[in-house]
């Protein structure tokens, strides 16, 4: 149908509405339209909130019976979570066709929400701006079809690639627009990770940007459990989670916990924290997104890994030089290129001041 793009342009909008606010869950838009007209539409607003659907039908009213619906993920169909499924009160409304963006790849719904509104008569038509629609969600459909959450790696980095000089110096180089939208990045997220060193360094808050209604955790890799207990990220870990990812310490535990301070444990031997330790706690957590923000040694651990989906690059206009300065991904030392490992640039939002690459070899 010739406007069908055109309407679910519009849902795409609506549903863009609600980024960083719906997490865990996906951003949902949703167009009802009758002889050419809109006369309901709506978008997930917050976790636990009513869907899209519901919205877009209860504004429609009466109107919906023998309209179009336009939504950007496939409706829901299960009654495993906070809210009742959508695809019966899309059939219940007497809508006549349906036109979904994309699938759900949640395991719970995939393809049982269409399967429902098609033996119920409705008419559906699916993938409509599907590529748009799976990049707006795109964290919500790597943790999905992963198991773990997805992992954006965060940089800030002068013109020859160095994130401090040689005795850690790093403020700074970028301004105070790339800090905001450092800050902005982390909203779209569940959690931002910092290894122990970049903690000692700087006594970071990590808190994104204001107004953020949910709960944001702040991580540390910490094998030692070393993170201060007047630290920044202590004092206010009753306001804001924070959960620290090391190896056993009955004592600190205790002194951590008793602050407020959320700690798992791996194991007793000595060593940097196991990454897929680090990211299964983080899932058991409610965790499905989470943007490392480093220090290099955590960035490289995630790049050597191969264990990061997106890599968000601010450039500072500096030169630092110096063959002591400080590169943004330690770790091991490769011995050729041909572990290198491969990116291709996506395009990031209108004005964003930094580059969003994704590996080529983990394409989805």
């Amino acid at each position: 149908m010739p406007d069908d793009e055109k309407w679910m342009r519009r849902a795409l909008a609506l549903a863009q509405r609600g980024e960083g606010e719906t997490n865990p869950n996906p951003v949902v838009g949703c167009v009802v339209v009758k002889s050419g007209r809109v006369v309901g539409e709506g978008f997930h607003a917050r976790a636990g909130g009513p869907h899209a659907e519901r919205i877009a039908l209860a504004q429609a009213g009466p109107r919906a019976r023998g309209s179009t619906l336009f939504v950007t993920l496939e409706p829901c169909s299960h009654a495993a979570k906070r809210t009742p499924p959508c695809a019966p009160v899309v059939k219940a409304a007497g809508v006549r066709r349906v036109v979904v963006a994309m699938r759900d790849p949640n395991p719970r719904v995939d393809g049982r929400g269409l399967r429902f509104l098609r033996r119920a008569g409705l008419r559906v038509r699916v993938g409509v701006l599907e590529a748009e629609a799976r990049r707006l969600n795109e964290r919500f459909v790597v943790a999905q079809r992963k198991g773990r959450p997805f992992v954006l790696l965060k940089a800030a980095l002068t013109l020859d690639g160095r994130i401090a000089t040689a005795s850690g110096d790093s403020k700074w180089i970028t301004g105070v627009k790339e800090r905001a939208a450092a800050r902005g990045l982390r909203r779209l997220h569940d959690a931002v990770l910092v290894g122990i060193g970049t903690v000692l360094a700087d006594d970071p808050l990590l808190l994104p940007s204001p107004g953020l209604a949910r709960p944001f955790f702040r991580v540390v890799l910490d094998s030692r459990l070393r993170l201060p207990l007047g630290a920044r990220l202590v004092r206010t870990a009753k306001r804001s989670p924070v959960l620290v990812l090391g190896h056993a310490n009955a004592r600190r535990r205790r002194a951590l916990e008793s602050r407020g301070v959320r700690v798992r444990t791996d194991r007793d031997s000595p060593g940097p924290v196991d990454l897929r330790f680090a990211l299964k706690a983080l899932w058991a957590e409610g965790v499905r997104s989470v943007m490392v923000e480093g220090g290099a040694e955590v960035l490289g651990s995630f790049l050597e890994a191969r264990l990061f989906d997106e890599l968000a690059l601010f450039r500072g206009p500096l030169l630092l030089g110096g063959r002591g300065s400080r590169g943004a991904f330690g770790g091991r030392n490769p011995g050729r290129m041909a572990e290198a490992l491969r990116l291709e640039r996506l395009e990031p939002p209108p004005g964003a001041p930094y580059e969003l690459w994704r590996p080529v070899r983990l394409t989805r």
